[in-house]
């Protein structure tokens, strides 16, 4: 079964520009991962600075070499410091019907 989740946040004011090229540059890396099959980055139209990130991997061990990537320890630092929040809110998802 597929993992899916939303990934959201919310960018402090003066860093849109950094943390969009940073999620650019990070979403490449993850869509190149194997067990990845969607990394698609949205902000809210109705406030730019809000992200949600929408993820989907092949299973749930799929998931976990992602999260154990070394990629994502170093995005996540550089990220934390630029966002409202004290890290992106995660979502976990599931089909419905």
């Amino acid at each position: 079964m597929h993992k899916t989740l939303l990934a959201e946040f919310t960018v402090k004011p003066g860093c849109e520009s950094q943390v969009a090229t940073l999620v650019a540059d990070f979403a490449e890396t993850v869509r190149s991962e194997p067990g990845n099959l969607a990394f698609d980055v949205y902000t809210k139209e109705s406030n730019p600075r809000a992200y949600w990130i929408f993820e989907v991997y092949r299973s749930e061990a799929a998931f976990a070499e992602h999260i154990a990537a070394p990629h994502g320890g170093p995005f996540n630092a550089e990220l934390v410091r630029m966002i409202e929040e004290d890290a992106s809110v995660l979502t976990f998802l599931t089909p419905s019907g």
